[in-house]
């Protein structure tokens, strides 16, 4: 796939920061005003093929794809999070790509409010969104809204990773297992940031993670058609497998390297990144580059598979596990906007 430049070959959005053309959001947003035209999701684990069955459903529809990929907004992660290109930004208008720098971390809630600013200015020029990602968080935080989370002491999350650094992470996610179950069952023992998150959270508010998620999820303000792809899993593990031998032939340890150099912490959530992480442990002569390969394919797999997992229990998904997806989604898509797409182009 070609690669784009940031921000290259696609038109001005509202949704671009200086350095990319792109513009902070305005304080309305779709639920806030009312507007409640029609919005596609479409999920699926990493590598399942989700970015080009959105380019040949935005194509067919005259939609407009809005990524939901929390690697893809960072400017300078190209080619390992599988970014559309300039072609495909030719193509079709695409929207939440290349927002910020890899030492910005994008939190939910800003992700959510520029989200929903992308939906209704969709609508008000009678486009429908489609959502094309696979960060669970961010499809929920857009569906459902984000719960009233207490805001968590800074010393205390440092207490808890020095712990976990010291102690193991097993230790961790050992004691979430006690307070919050399901959380522990959500989130792997070296998922260090969110096995955090979840522990500061309980002790300093004595609520389990999972029941502030619970809490204040208003019912969806626009018609949603949710799909997903779920591929046969040898099936995908093996292009997950082929698919970071075709990164690594089109420059992504270079990719890495440059990113390196500009000095970026690794402990920041992009760096951290499935692919990006591995690489870097490499060039810091950690691990051979073989090493660093089959460990980066190994946690991809296992990305995929915490992915399927989630969206198993998700509410209200069609999953497309047909012999031809393309055509299975065309159909619920052609259906949904029948219903739904009456001020829609």
């Amino acid at each position: 796939m070609t690669r784009a430049a940031p921000g290259s070959g696609n038109p001005p959005t509202t949704h671009t920061m200086a350095a990319s053309g792109i513009m902070a959001p305005t304080a309305q947003t779709t639920t806030e005003t009312g507007n409640t035209g029609p919005v596609i999701f479409l999920m699926g684990p990493t590598g399942s093929g989700k970015s080009a069955l959105g380019m040949v459903l935005a194509e067919r529809f005259g939609l407009e794809i809005v990524n939901t990929d929390s690697v893809q907004l960072y400017r300078g992660l190209e080619i390992g999070s599988a970014k559309p290109g300039a072609a495909e930004r030719l193509r079709v208008r695409h929207h939440l790509l290349d927002l910020t720098t890899p030492d910005d971390p994008f939190s939910v809630g800003r992700f959510r409010t520029l989200a929903l600013e992308c939906l209704e200015a969709c609508h008000a020029r009678g486009v429908v969104p489609i959502l094309v990602g696979g960060t669970g968080l961010y499809f929920r935080a857009v569906e459902r809204g984000l719960s009233a989370i207490p805001p968590v002491d800074p010393e205390h999350r440092k207490s808890l990773l020095a712990e976990g650094e010291a102690l193991g992470w097993l230790r961790l996610h050992t004691r979430l297992g006690g307070v919050d179950p399901e959380a522990a069952r959500r989130i792997a023992p070296n998922d260090a940031q969110r096995l955090v998150r979840a522990l500061a959270v309980f002790d300093s508010s004595g609520v389990p993670l999972s029941e502030w998620h619970r809490r204040g999820s208003p019912p969806p303000t626009f018609p949603l058609l949710k799909l997903a792809l779920l591929p046969e899993r040898e099936g995908l593990y093996a292009r997950i497998d082929r698919r970071f031998e075709a990164m690594l032939a089109a420059g992504l340890l270079a990719e890495v390297a440059h990113l390196a150099a500009q000095g970026f912490a690794r402990e920041l959530p992009a760096m951290k990144a499935v692919g990006y992480r591995q690489l870097l442990r490499h060039l810091d002569g950690q691990l051979s580059l073989e090493e660093a390969v089959i460990l980066a394919k190994r946690d991809s797999r296992r990305y995929a598979k915490r992915q399927i997992t989630w969206l198993r229990h998700e509410p209200g998904i069609v999953f497309l596990t047909g012999p031809d997806p393309a055509a299975e989604a065309g159909t619920r898509v052609t259906r949904f906007l029948a219903h739904h797409s009456h001020g829609s182009r």
